[in-house]
């Protein structure tokens, strides 16, 4: 089956009960039963839930996993990930990652004795550098959020695997569309679903995705006996996004070459940062392992001047002024006083993350439109 058509029928039927098409929000807590124990498959709906299910079932298809699992948001996801692990265990993370992954990484799990390596994987050799017999984990997020850049996931894999380590990568700006890193010899697959996968902005919800039976078996005891569940409304919401994923994403890579280009080449602009052009660091990785470069693409204006990105990002018209992305509607946001904040100011400006980077997430919009908002935001 491919994948266009995995979006919408992959793993998917009508429901038993009465053959509907789209699975219903079975909005239970919990389900009768003839005998303790004598159940139709389900018992309670933090455990399992009919919707719920039918959506792990979609994203185990579309990432050609076997095991999907949906959690309450991104970072319950991740959370979820790093209870696999014990005090002394180490993890090389990448470097340049989203800030809510190195708050909970830091914050949280640096307090329970696990020691986090922030690496450079530009360069898949450098983690290697790293690796010792605590070694537990490698969490690899390509493309990174916000420099976009790109991480080899099959070298990054043969080290791994080399060193009997798990490798996990956060897959949630190219999607499954784009790049499909349990394929390339990636463990985990984690999204935040609440970007591309859900679409339209209206949810928050995490996953994960593997393939091995006994890491599943792990992960869905974490799951269940640490109960950060998304509800079935939610699932049913993710569930409808999916289906328009192929189409959605389609656009958004058009929409986003055309703006990178038109960026690249404006006299207020100092660097665009999107994996498409061919000089972009580690392009011709992009090229291999992904069969687009996706919507996203960050900015700095000439002098790298802070209150010039501010100015800009407060005159769109149409890109909206707000955290998150992947949704149908174009975002703008600043990284280092809105979804980076939490990363130290000189751990930031190491990966690149300076005061006049301008991140994007461009939409589904007629792109005529949106050249015009940039025009007259860039002045």
């Amino acid at each position: 089956m491919k994948f266009n058509t995995k979006t919408i029928h992959g793993k998917q039927s009508p429901d038993p009960a009465y053959g509907a098409v789209m699975p219903p929000i079975y909005q239970t807590t919990t389900y009768a039963q003839s005998t303790p124990g004598g159940h139709k498959g389900f018992e309670y709906s933090r455990s399992s839930n009919p919707t719920r299910q039918a959506l792990e079932n979609a994203l185990a298809s579309i990432e050609n996993g076997e095991f999907g699992l949906a959690f309450g948001s991104g970072l319950a996801a991740i959370d979820a990930v790093m209870k696999l692990l014990k005090p002394g265990d180490e993890v090389i993370s990448t470097s340049d990652l989203y800030g809510g992954s190195y708050r909970l990484f830091t914050s949280i799990f640096e307090g329970f004795g696990i020691k986090f390596h922030f690496v450079n994987m530009g360069e898949p050799s450098t983690i290697e550098q790293y690796i010792n017999a605590k070694t537990k984990l490698i969490w690899v997020e390509t493309p990174t959020n916000p420099m976009l850049n790109i991480i080899d996931v099959k070298a990054a894999v043969a080290i791994a695997k080399k060193h009997k380590v798990l490798l996990a990568v956060d897959n949630t700006f190219a999607t499954p569309y784009l790049q499909q890193p349990l394929e390339l010899g990636a463990d985990i697959v984690m999204h935040s679903a609440t970007k591309y996968l859900g679409g339209h902005s209206d949810v928050v919800m995490g996953a994960l995705v593997v393939k091995d039976q006994a890491l599943a078996k792990q992960l869905y005891f974490i799951q269940n006996a640490c109960g950060a569940i998304c509800g079935p409304q939610d699932a049913f919401l993710v569930l409808r996004g999916i289906k328009t994923l192929h189409i959605r994403m389609q656009r958004h890579c058009e929409n986003g070459k055309a703006v990178a280009e038109y960026l690249a080449a404006h006299p207020k602009v100092e660097s665009v940062y999107w994996p498409g052009f061919e000089t972009h660091p580690n392009h011709p990785i992009a090229k291999e392992q992904m069969t687009g470069f996706g919507g996203m693409l960050s900015f700095t204006t000439k002098g790298n001047n802070y209150k010039e990105a501010i100015k800009t990002v407060e005159r769109f018209k149409l890109f909206t002024l707000a955290e998150s992305l992947g949704g149908v509607e174009s975002l703008a946001g600043h990284p280092a006083s809105m979804t980076h904040a939490s990363i130290p100011k000189a751990d930031r400006e190491k990966t690149g993350v300076v005061d006049s980077l301008i991140r994007l997430s461009v939409g589904i919009e007629d792109i005529e439109d949106l050249i015009k908002d940039l025009k007259q935001a860039l002045g």
